[in-house]
């Protein structure tokens, strides 16, 4: 069925782009699925107070664990849920911090079947009139590009975290249409529906929703984390986050936690409410702005290591991948990762990482918003 769809937009949107682009948008804003509460998530998000929004006559899910004093708040990605960061609540809790979260139209416990960054953004303001001025932001994914569209309307958090970002509509558009197997013409018919639907007065949309766009509209402090091994979004898109905001953003890449199971990774999830929580001691953020400066993007060995004997490639198990770095690493020095505390070392990645990687492996990995 996808195929032979794929096939009739492919065929008609040379002749018919209006009705094509209305089928593709269709299936561009409807995630993939809805995913379950996990066992392990249950138990946080029974202890969630639970609120209720309408935008565009969907009904909205919102959560709120804590007092909700200049809380953190959380947004998923695409085809997720809240209850994903169950690990992340548990931490910020412990760290004295609130947390207010919704999940997205067609997502979680949310009516609908369908979401758009706009309607993210409306939700994210409803909340922002509701707590004040977030403390923070905690998102994934397709989560971050909204949360770099909603700040930019008036919105302030000190603090960014975002996981496996995706930063660029273009990037969506592209991998939309790869996964898919549709031609340039359908996107540009799926382009021009957007204009006409959504912003028929302002002809020129897009950069509005490139993450890297004019970064003095989001002077929050920004660490990112992204996997080499993401499957999802190409790694290259922190990287042009950090390098559009310069000296308050950092990254974190890490190897073997893919797009997901990264959520779950207790050292990224304690390197999250440290930072989140504005923790991190003075000595460390001097500490690390001097090892930025010569190493701008750091690895992170993953906590929970596979069973090689589980791999069918065991030179992808992150402690085989990281043992060489680490050695060459330590050699020279031992510097913490970001906002890190002592307890926990973590390997600076060599300089020549980001240019030995293969760009074009990265960005060959599709995306579902």
């Amino acid at each position: 069925m996808a195929s032979l769809l794929s096939t009739t937009l492919n065929i008609t949107a040379r002749v018919a782009p209006g009705p094509v682009g209305r089928v593709a948008f269709a299936l561009f804003v409807r995630p993939l699925g809805r995913p379950k509460v996990r066992p392990g998530e249950a138990e946080v998000m029974a202890r969630a107070v639970i609120g209720r929004l309408v935008v565009d006559g969907i009904p909205v899910t919102t959560y709120r664990w804590g007092d909700g004093v200049r809380p953190v708040l959380v947004v998923h990605g695409w085809s997720s849920r809240v209850s994903r960061f169950a690990g992340f609540v548990e931490a910020l809790r412990a760290q004295g911090q609130s947390v207010v979260s919704f999940d997205a139209p067609g997502h979680g416990e949310s009516g609908g079947r369908a979401t758009t960054i706009l309607r993210q953004r409306e939700i994210i303001r409803r909340l922002h009139a509701q707590y004040g001025d977030f403390s923070a932001v905690l998102a994934h994914s397709f989560g971050v590009v909204t949360t770099f569209f909603a700040l930019r309307d008036g919105i302030r958090a000190d603090r960014i975290f975002g996981i496996g970002a995706i930063a660029d509509f273009d990037f969506l558009a592209a991998r939309f249409r790869a996964n898919l197997g549709l031609n340039q013409p359908v996107e540009d018919a799926l382009r021009r529906h957007v204009q006409r639907r959504l912003f028929p007065a302002e002809p020129d949309v897009w950069p509005r929703f490139d993450a890297a766009r004019h970064p003095e509209e989001v002077p929050s402090e920004i660490l990112l984390v992204h996997d080499a091994d993401d499957d999802t979004a190409a790694p290259s898109q922190s990287r042009a986050i950090v390098a559009a905001h310069g000296a308050r953003a950092r990254l974190i890449e890490t190897r073997g936690l893919g797009h997901r199971r990264i959520l779950a990774d207790p050292e990224i999830i304690a390197t999250a409410a440290e930072f989140l929580s504005g923790t991190s001691s003075q000595a460390d953020a001097q500490a690390d702005a001097q090892a930025d400066a010569q190493a701008p993007y750091r690895v992170h060995a993953p906590s929970q290591v596979q069973d090689p004997s589980q791999v069918q490639d065991p030179s992808q198990v992150p402690s085989q991948v990281h043992t060489q770095a680490h050695a060459q690493i330590q050699a020279q020095s031992q510097v913490r990762a970001p906002f890190q505390a002592p307890s926990r070392a973590h390997a600076v990645q060599d300089q020549t990482h980001a240019q030995d990687q293969a760009p074009a492996a990265a960005e060959a990995s599709g995306v579902s918003r």
